[in-house]
């Protein structure tokens, strides 16, 4: 938030990003629910905008209809593919002073969304992540996906030393400072954004909250799990070079007012 003139709580905006990759199928009712819950719960000014990176299916036209019927959703359309991507173009775009992101299938529980809010607009955190890792967290996975995870957040915590718990859970909310100073930073397109900014943020003194969330798995989820964990690798690796470097510091000084 601004330090020379904070909002009030109640003056605050938020965006809620969805990005998707042909979702056709589902759209429409997880943005419903989305939308019915935010208009229950969060008594703040808010948006769904929804983010197409690629879509063949028809999502885009889907989405189109959506931002018709309701005024408070909105569309990004990307033709290149890439949820990082989607993302930084949603995010940049957007005017909100809290801006997150979840996945179209609402794997993580809705309840999380009030919580990430108040601990960027009262607690003052930075970044606000659901973390499927922690004590209090209730989640329902494969034991494949369960062990991937697992290992590749301790593969993060060794080579980078960081200290949040689950970089790639498919919730985060930021805030507009965190787009303005940290996004531009960050490399990667793909699914590897999250840990690069979560890292780069960090780094830089900005404060990120755990929480602990209900997440269950999405037996439709289109995630090629070894792969994109590969990917992830040579991402930290990547970091880990850049953060030695003094390129880091000079970008820091550049983009971040906390390095």
């Amino acid at each position: 938030m601004n330090a020379e003139q904070p909002k009030s709580r109640a003056a605050l905006t938020v965006d809620v990003v969805i990005p998707v990759l042909n979702e056709a199928h589902v759209l429409a009712k997880s943005v419903a629910t989305v939308r019915k819950f935010l208009a229950e719960n969060l008594p703040l000014k808010w948006r769904v905008v929804i983010v197409d990176n690629g879509s063949v299916d028809g999502t885009d036209k889907v989405a189109q209809e959506l931002t018709q019927q309701f005024g408070d959703v909105g569309f990004v359309h990307l033709d290149q593919r890439g949820r990082g991507r989607a993302l930084r173009m949603a995010w940049m775009q957007s005017t909100a002073d809290i801006v997150g992101y979840m996945d179209v299938d609402l794997s993580t529980e809705l309840a999380a969304v009030p919580r990430a809010v108040e601990a960027l607009a009262e607690e003052g955190y930075d970044i606000a992540i659901g973390s499927r890792l922690m004590r209090e967290s209730q989640t329902k996975r494969s034991f494949k996906r369960e062990f991937i995870s697992r290992t590749y957040n301790v593969f993060v915590k060794l080579v980078l030393g960081t200290k949040f718990s689950d970089a790639q859970c498919g919730f985060k909310f930021v805030t507009r400072e965190v787009v303005q100073h940290i996004l531009p930073q960050a490399q990667d397109q793909a699914w590897f954004l999250d840990t690069e900014m979560l890292v780069l943020a960090e780094r830089q003194g900005y404060r990120i909250k755990d929480l602990p969330v209900k997440w269950d798995e999405d037996d439709d989820s289109r995630v090629k799990i070894i792969s994109t964990a590969w990917e992830d690798i040579k991402g930290v690796l990547r970091l880990r070079r850049l953060l030695w470097s003094s390129e880091f510091a000079k970008a820091a000084e550049m983009h971040g007012k906390r390095a």
